[in-house]
């Protein structure tokens, strides 16, 4: 595949950006800008996303961490630091679990931790299968994309096949066993106002992990290192002084 990563900066340390779902390295421009004036910073399109190829197969998020490795490899990257936003957490998490070289790790709103299902989410899930199959006969073909469009989270209505596949793969993967075999110092920012991975996963992230932190951005969203850029730099500063 081919992989677009954008290298910045001349730092002795080496800071690696994974962006959310459906985003890009534009998202975290910003935060690179900032970076680069103390850091050496690989800031990566992940397969599927903004200029990179899309996986020939339907990756989970296992498959996201060795094409990370083999990113640093190619690279030459030496103990990176690494900030993952959602689900470029979900991947950073898996990454430092199994390779173990990762000097800090900083985790913003991530995913990763998959919370008990309310018997609303499976009602809607076996509705949407009935309707589904129901649908697919000839004579309603044509009104199925109509009905099914109000099911499923934007971001799975927003994919293509292959990324729909992608996706039911890697929400449904609870990383809890991972975060347990991380020992590198990590850093958990989370906005109190994020109701696509709330604040109560970054507490449940921190018991399995050896040593991690959590810093709140108060009236902050998912998207928190947006929503208040200043109060998010200033903590990042604070984290990473010492490899600067």
């Amino acid at each position: 595949m081919k992989i677009n990563v954008e290298k910045s900066g001349t730092g002795k340390s080496n800071i690696i950006l994974l962006h959310g779902w459906g985003q890009s390295i534009k998202t975290f421009k910003q935060v690179n800008i900032h970076l680069q004036s103390f850091f050496t910073v690989y800031n990566i399109d992940l397969p599927g996303f903004g200029l990179s190829d899309k996986p020939t197969y339907a990756f989970d998020t296992l498959d996201y961490a060795n094409t990370l490795k083999d990113i640093i490899d190619n690279y030459l990257i030496d103990n990176p630091i690494i900030i993952g936003h959602s689900f470029g957490g979900r991947v950073a998490i898996k990454y430092t679990a199994i390779y173990q070289n990762v000097r800090k790790l900083v985790l913003v709103n991530s995913a990763g931790i998959v919370n008990r299902k309310k018997i609303k989410y499976y009602f809607k899930v076996y509705a949407y299968k009935i309707l589904k199959k129901c649908f697919s006969l000839p004579i309603l073909k044509q009104y199925k994309e109509k009905v099914l469009k109000n099911f499923g989270s934007n971001d799975y209505k927003n994919a293509d096949e292959i990324m729909k596949k992608i996706l039911v793969k890697v929400v449904n993967e609870d990383l809890r066993k991972d975060l347990e075999k991380i020992t590198c110092p990590t850093l958990l920012i989370w906005g109190t106002n994020d109701y696509v991975t709330p604040l109560n996963d970054a507490y449940i992230m921190k018991k399995h992990l050896l040593d991690g932190g959590i810093v709140k951005i108060e009236e902050g969203g998912h998207f928190s290192y947006l929503d208040n850029p200043y109060l998010f730099m200033t903590v990042l500063d604070v984290f990473l002084n010492d490899d600067k």
